[in-house]
């Protein structure tokens, strides 16, 4: 599936009426995620950059793409991290984000 898809889906499910909590990065639920990384990457701001790097982690495939995308357009960088990768080939990427971040 290409991102745009992912994005496509995710604001389908935007207008679900369901409450979706706190709109954060540490949401679970997509429809808080996104428009909280997208409020950081329109301030410019890393002060989520420790959630949106664990979760390059996430089961999710879709939690993947939405963190990288973030922490791409705010830093610039990737580190060859590519969210479609299994586990075991995104390791070194989120190494090397972890050993970046900001102490």
């Amino acid at each position: 599936m290409s991102r745009w898809s992912w994005l496509i889906c995710v604001l389908c499910l935007a207008g679900c009426g369901d409450d979706i909590g706190l709109v954060n990065v540490s949401n679970p639920d997509l429809r808080a995620k996104v428009p909280a990384i997208k409020r950081d990457v329109s301030e410019k701001t890393l002060s989520d950059a420790p959630q949106l790097i664990k979760d390059l982690d996430d089961d999710d495939p879709a939690v993947r793409f939405y963190a990288i995308e973030g922490l791409r357009r705010i830093t610039g960088q990737t580190f060859d991290y590519h969210y479609y990768d299994d586990a075991l080939a995104r390791r070194p990427a989120i190494q090397r984000w972890q050993e970046w971040l900001p102490k």
